[in-house]
This record gives C-alpha cells, sequence and structure tokens, in this order.
C-alpha cells in the first residue's frame, strides 16, 4: 500500500480513537448512582485568585458507594470548595464539618435515570460524529492524492471498514452505560 494511503488510514484511526477517548471521559462525568471522585472533576475552585481544578487542592475519596469526602490540603480551603461544589450544579448539597467537606450521593430516581440515559445518547451521537469527521476528511485526502482509481477505492474501503469498527465500540460503550444507568 502506498505511504501516503497508509498515513491518511493512521491519522482517521487517530482521529477515531480520540472521539472515543472523549467519549470515555465525559461517560465518566455521567453518574450512575454510585459515588466516584471523577464527578467532581469539573469543579473548579477560586484558589487564591486563579480558578484551579478541585482535585488540585484537594484529596477526594470515596468511603462509600454513597458518599464522597473532600479533603482540602489547606484548612482555609473549605468553605471556598464547598461553594466551588454548590455553583458546578452537579446537584449535590455539600457538608462541611470542619475538616472535610462531605458529599451525600442521592439515590437516583427513575426519571434521572432517564434523563441520564438521554445524556449518554447525545455523547454517543457526538462520539459517533467525530468518528465521521474522521473519515470524511480522510476520504477526501485520499481523493486528493494522485494515485491509482483502484488504490483509492481500496483506501475507502479500508476508512469504511475503521469507521463501522469504531462506531460499533461506541454503541458497546453505550450499551454498557445504560445498563449501569437504569441499574438501581
Amino acid at each position: 500500500m502506498n505511504e501516503d494511503v497508509q498515513f491518511i488510514l493512521d491519522s482517521a484511526k487517530e482521529g477515531m480513537v480520540d472521539a472515543i477517548k472523549h467519549l470515555e471521559k465525559e461517560f465518566m462525568k455521567i453518574r450512575a448512582g454510585k459515588a466516584n471522585p471523577a464527578m467532581l472533576s469539573s469543579v473548579m475552585v477560586d484558589y487564591y485568585g486563579s480558578d484551579t481544578p478541585l482535585s488540585q487542592v484537594a484529596n477526594i475519596n470515596t468511603p462509600d458507594g454513597r458518599t464522597i469526602s473532600v479533603q482540602p490540603w489547606e484548612k482555609n480551603m473549605l468553605q471556598p470548595i464547598q461553594t466551588a461544589i454548590t455553583n458546578a450544579n452537579l446537584g449535590f448539597n455539600p457538608m462541611n464539618n470542619g475538616d472535610f467537606v462531605i458529599i451525600n450521593v442521592p439515590p437516583l430516581t427513575e426519571e434521572r435515570r432517564i434523563q441520564l440515559t438521554k445524556q449518554a445518547k447525545a455523547e454517543a451521537e457526538d462520539a459517533k460524529v467525530g468518528v465521521r469527521n474522521a473519515r470524511q476528511d480522510a476520504n477526501k485526502e485520499i481523493r486528493d492524492l494522485d494515485v491509482s482509481e483502484d488504490l483509492q477505492k481500496n483506501a475507502e474501503v479500508d476508512v469504511q471498514e475503521l469507521t463501522n469498527i469504531y462506531s460499533k465500540k461506541i454503541d458497546v460503550f453505550l450499551e454498557a452505560k445504560e445498563a449501569e444507568i437504569m441499574k438501581v
């Protein structure tokens, strides 16, 4: 196979892998009723005038399946952390006991589970769009190459096979996430 075609295929595959990695990160943010430190990954704390990720100013643990404890490295950060978690609009009600910020993760209602499933489907569709965009870019680059028509057709078939593989992976991730969300 032509070197240029192989490079285009590798680039397309890399774009598709990136779409899956992004999907995995987004799925980590969707809670499934079980406490997980990744639920707080989007929380930014005002740390001496600059927005800093929560994980860089505190230790985040899950002592059990329904509780997240946040232990700041500096005691004076308790109130800003509690405020940041509240302002992040994650649906949590953090409590401050003087040493830790404690978050009780409420069990999900059926309505909320359906809502989270819809959110997961939307994220999966975004990932599929990323995969299709990688396919589209690769096909365009292949058509722009100065190679035989047979080689172009074969390369486009290879790109489509990659697209099918990564679309199926996204579907598998989505099924697993939906099962996790709907499990009571």
